[in-house]
Order: C-alpha cells, then sequence, then structure tokens
C-alpha cells in the first residue's frame, strides 16, 4: 500500500506554519515507522533537494521555481502556489510514481489537506479515470478549519473525495454546506511525549518560585484569544499573584495590539530574542525576564524546548475561541502540563480532570480556575497525570489504527 499526502505545509522551516505542519510531519512519520511507503507532496524550501528519501519517507519539495521569489515561508505567494501545484503535480505523482505500482497490482491512498489542494484532488480524480486505476486509490481529503470554505466546489469535490475533518465541532460547522464529513483527530509524534529535560524544568521553576508561570504558544490572531489572556495576567496581578506570561506569537499585525493593551493594562513587557531554538536557549531567555510581566519570545521554540515550556508552566493557555481541534493544549497533555482550552474543538478535554475548560470570555472565569487549582497541589499532580494519559490515546499510532484504518474501509464502501 502506497500511501501520499498532499499538503501545503511540511517539515521544512519554510514550510511551517501552525499546527497544520506538526500534522503532516507527524502523519507521514507514523505511516513510514508502521512500514508503509509514504510520499509526502509539499511546498518546502526551495533551497533543499526535491527529493529526499528516508527509508520508506519520501519528502517531494513542490513550487520550489516560485518559492525561490517568495522567500517569506509556505504562505508566500499561495495563489501561484495552488495553481502551480494543482496543475503540476497530479501529472508527475500518477506518471512517476503512482501508475507502475498500481499496474503492478498495488494500491494507494491520497490523504490531501486544506482548501489548497482541492484542485489538485479534483486533477488526480479525473487523471487515474483516465488511466483506468481510480479503483485502486482511495482519495481522502481533510478540513484543519473553515479557511477557504469559499472557494471549494464541495459537490464536485464529494464525488472525487471522501471528506474528513479533524473534530466533532468541524463536522457541525460543515452541515450547513452539506458535508456530512468523516471525523479523524490529529495525533502526536512519539517525540512528544519524550521527558522534558527535568534540569532545565527546576531550574525554571526554582528561578521563577512563588510565581504563577502562564505559558501561550500561538499565532497573533483574535481568534486566539491573546487579550484575554493579557486580561487575564492583569486581573492576577490586581490580585497580587505575581504572575508571568511567556508568549511566543507569530508576526501577525495583531501581535502589536496585544502588546499594547497589556501596557495599557500596566503589565511590563520585556521582548526577547533567543540564540536558537534548543532548550539552553530557552532556559537563558526565561532567566532573563528579571520581573516583567509579560516575556514576550521573538524567536521561534524548537519542539524540545516547548515540552520544558509546558511542564515549567503552571497553566498553558490554548483557549481560542473557536478551535478546530486544538493541538498546543494537546502538546501540552502529552508532557503532563496543564492545559487551559476553550470549548469548541478540543474532544480531548474533560474539564477539572485532565485540563481547565474555558467557556466565557471573562478573565475571572480563567483567573478563579487557576486560583483554585494553586491551592489544591494533590488536584495539580491527579490532572497533570491524567492529562498525560489522555495525550496517549492520541498519539499517531492509535489514531492510525482506531480511526485512519476503519476509514479508510468506509472509503471503500
Amino acid at each position: 500500500m502506497q500511501f501520499h499526502i498532499l499538503s501545503f505545509e511540511g517539515p521544512d522551516a519554510y514550510a511551517r506554519a501552525g499546527g497544520i505542519a506538526s500534522r503532516i510531519t507527524g502523519l507521514a512519520e507514523s505511516l513510514a515507522e508502521h512500514g508503509c511507503n509514504t510520499h509526502l507532496w509539499f511546498v518546502g524550501d526551495p533551497d533543499l533537494p526535491g527529493l529526499e528519501s528516508r527509508e520508506r519517507l519520501h519528502l517531494h519539495r513542490w513550487c520550489q521555481w516560485i518559492s525561490r521569489s517568495h522567500r517569506g515561508g509556505v504562505y508566500d505567494g499561495e495563489d501561484a502556489k495552488q495553481t502551480d501545484y494543482a496543475a503540476s503535480l497530479p501529472p508527475f505523482m500518477v506518471n512517476e510514481a503512482m501508475l507502475p505500482h498500481l499496474r503492478a497490482g498495488g494500491a494507494a491512498v491520497v490523504l490531501a489537506e486544506e482548501w489548497h489542494t482541492v484542485h489538485a484532488v479534483l486533477h488526480l480524480d479525473w487523471l487515474l479515470r483516465q488511466a483506468q486505476v481510480r479503483h485502486r486509490v482511495r482519495i481522502l481529503w481533510n478540513a484543519n478549519n473553515v479557511f477557504g470554505f469559499d472557494r471549494i466546489d464541495w459537490r464536485r469535490l464529494a464525488e472525487a473525495a471522501t471528506i474528513t475533518t479533524v473534530s466533532r465541532y468541524m463536522k457541525h460547522l460543515m452541515w450547513p454546506l452539506g458535508v456530512d464529513a468523516l471525523v479523524i483527530p490529529n495525533g502526536l509524534s512519539a517525540d512528544a511525549f519524550f521527558p522534558p529535560d527535568r534540569e532545565a524544568v527546576a531550574e525554571i521553576r526554582r528561578h521563577h518560585q512563588g510565581r504563577l508561570i502562564v505559558a501561550k504558544v500561538a499565532r497573533f490572531d483574535p481568534d486566539k484569544r491573546w487579550l484575554l489572556a493579557v486580561e487575564t495576567m492583569a486581573e492576577l496581578k490586581r490580585r497580587g499573584r505575581k504572575p508571568l506570561l511567556i508568549a511566543r506569537g507569530g508576526v501577525e499585525a495583531h501581535g502589536r495590539e496585544v502588546l499594547e493593551a497589556a501596557a495599557a493594562q500596566g503589565l511590563t513587557i520585556r521582548e526577547i530574542a533567543g540564540a536558537d531554538e534548543g532548550v539552553e536557549s530557552l532556559v537563558r531567555v526565561l532567566l532573563a525576564a528579571n520581573g516583567a510581566d509579560v516575556l514576550h519570545l521573538t524567536t521561534p521554540v524548537g519542539s524540545e524546548a516547548r515540552r520544558v515550556l509546558f511542564r515549567s508552566a503552571d497553566a498553558v493557555l490554548a483557549n481560542s475561541g473557536r478551535e478546530p481541534f486544538g493541538l498546543v493544549g494537546l502538546e501540552a497533555m502529552a508532557v503532563g502540563g496543564i492545559a487551559c482550552t476553550g470549548c469548541t474543538g478540543e474532544d480531548y478535554a474533560v474539564p477539572g480532570r485532565n485540563a481547565l475548560v474555558l467557556q466565557t470570555s471573562d478573565p475571572r472565569e480563567c483567573v478563579n480556575s487557576l486560583e483554585a487549582l494553586s491551592r489544591n497541589p494533590v488536584k495539580q499532580i491527579a490532572m497533570r497525570r491524567t492529562a498525560r494519559a489522555t495525550a496517549k490515546l492520541y498519539s499517531w499510532r492509535e489514531v492510525l489504527y482506531r480511526q485512519l484504518l476503519p476509514t479508510l474501509t468506509l472509503a471503500d464502501q
């Protein structure tokens, strides 16, 4: 069985813009680790090889000829990339990678992600029918969020592919469009469960003893409720709790509004850049807070450092107003962190048992939850343990066997 994953985002730094990159990278690596010949077709770094093979995982970097003049990342020049991806990738993929395998008696699965790949899926479906091998290929198209829904011809897409999404919340959002999507949740790769550096966690906790550490890692987007995070910190400070918000956003314009709001609330802010994405750099940065209320990290935080940050924090704010799935909250839970989520697509969150779940935009709700938990160390320990146990149910191995493979069987019917 061949697996082909179609996505704009992928493992390269150039192709990482959010949670989709984590999903795609984890899915591709997990399929390969489980013995599947896996091809990932994505808009990769223009300066890396067009094809890179790692045993059973084959990385195909597409649109490099466009990316060379669009150095701002995967979505820089996205319309030109989307057009080229749809026109040039399917013929190459069918002729070079699929037909030899299919005509030798093999079968294939195509897993496509997001609106950018819709026209590629339609083109691919047509090519496979022309070659009279469509019956040997199962095509799934997945929605991670509602971006680009207005660009999709849902009738044609449903004829070409089985439509899936990442949560029950997203499934309900898609019903008014006449789409009854199958739910396949996001998964976590094996390294998400690696224990964070104990010495680093202890040093951070020791240095900030007596402070309430809150972490937030998300794009600077109003839907991520950054302003609520700022209001929560201000309320904690008014109550004498000495909070520290460790914030890692993006380059979005909303970031300036967030920092201005923090200053207006009387919070002291320090912007600081790390030397690299590693643990040592993160520790040096966090030890340099020097009494600031908000520590704004202006450089990326790597996966190992992020595990340290999530485990060190008293809480990780992943409280989006509308969240299709909530991968950051699940990543925090995987290392025994306290995730503070919203209540939309976070199917994994059980209020008060494995996470704090917020239902309003009132900062007092979040503050009261954090204060109540801080007064109950026994509950903190129990919640961290339950959170980690829950996250294990969402490893990619579990998702593959529990939901993806059964969905492939359903797609055959």
